[in-house]
């Protein structure tokens, strides 16, 4: 089984062959490494285009560690820490899935915040630590997460115990995915034209 940087590499590589650029709308405070060329205006929008970027350092967990006093898993860790992105769109035998990835360094920030709240309602809920790193459907409240202590992926919903387990590891669940229309993403469907 390819370990999860080999398979966020893999899921990459399929998105990149179906589109050579990708498309989100611009906030000149949230620039990216991943952004290609300078923003312009399409349809009354501010667009920029960006393509995935490999980073050379990993994201630094040891923030979130020390707020939630454990270690994070090794699968998330890998996952945050291959690439900088935007979100990519795909598909599972069991529907849509959103893989959420880090834009740039205050994304990352963000990103423990929100663990760190997501992490309260789960010990409120008496539910397992665990990290999200995906969104379902867009008009459902479900997303996906990686236990921490197991490593197996949940489909959870905020505030409550995890709905089921629907893969044994991270890696497995990536491997299992195909892209999708990035149009899919909510904020693109007016950018469906450019792509």
């Amino acid at each position: 089984m390819a370990d999860v940087s080999s398979a966020v590499d893999a899921i990459f590589d399929a998105a990149t062959t179906q589109h050579s650029v990708f498309y989100d709308l611009y906030d000149a405070e949230m620039r990216s490494p991943c952004q290609v060329g300078e923003p312009f205006v399409h349809d009354q929008f501010d667009v920029v285009a960006w393509r995935p970027q490999r980073r050379e350092q990993a994201s630094d967990f040891s923030g979130l560690e020390n707020a939630l006093e454990t270690e994070i898993h090794k699968d998330v860790k890998a996952y945050y820490g291959r690439y900088w992105s935007g979100c990519i769109e795909t598909e599972h035998e069991e529907g849509h899935v959103s893989l959420i990835f880090l834009w740039n360094q205050k994304d990352i920030d963000r990103l423990i915040e929100n663990l760190i709240g997501h992490s309260l309602a789960q010990k409120r809920s008496r539910s397992p630590l665990s990290i999200f790193f995906a969104c379902t459907e867009p008009d459902s409240e479900l997303f996906l997460a990686v236990n921490n202590s197991t490593g197996e992926i949940q489909l959870e919903k905020p505030g409550y115990r995890p709905v089921r387990t629907v893969a044994e590891d991270l890696s497995t669940f990536l491997s299992a995915l195909t892209p999708a229309s990035p149009w899919h993403h909510p904020s693109r469907s007016a950018l469906k034209e450019l792509y």
